[in-house]
């Protein structure tokens, strides 16, 4: 393919880790600054679901927790129909500096999609991090 396969973010938090894997990892959380509602069963096989206010909903399949330090989970393609079941792989990963966190979150798994599919999908959730993550920054400031 000749286009990349993840996107990556990385932001600086002034949070410790145990509050920002707190809100990746609850409902609270979740449900918080990357919702409106969210479920969560944090465990390898666990599901989790986000709800908006919109009535737009997203399932997840929990593929990794491994407390404090990385979170990871699959969800539905952006732009694919409901019924389609591949899948990108998102995962967080935390790292204590001295002014707080170090988040990096990868989104991989764009390669499998062909050039249309692949733009739209890329695209949007390239912006819907950047928009997230400045979700989460002011999340975490104002708790």
């Amino acid at each position: 393919m000749g286009f990349p396969d993840q996107i990556e973010r990385t932001v600086e938090l002034a949070h410790p880790p145990a509050k920002v894997w707190a809100a990746l990892t609850t409902a609270e959380g979740l449900g918080t600054w990357f919702g409106h509602q969210a479920k969560i069963d944090l465990r390898p096989g666990g599901a989790a679901e986000m709800t908006w206010t919109s009535g737009d909903r997203a399932e997840m399949r929990i593929e990794r927790v491994d407390e404090p330090t990385t979170f990871g989970f699959t969800w539905h393609i952006y732009g694919l129909p409901a019924e389609d079941q591949r899948r990108t792989y998102v995962e967080f990963t935390l790292e204590p500096v001295d002014a707080g966190t170090r988040l990096t979150v990868i989104e991989s798994g764009f390669a499998q999609l062909p050039d249309g599919e692949y733009t739209k999908a890329f695209g949007a959730d390239t912006e819907g991090w950047a928009s997230e993550l400045g979700e989460l920054v002011d999340y975490l400031d104002a708790a």
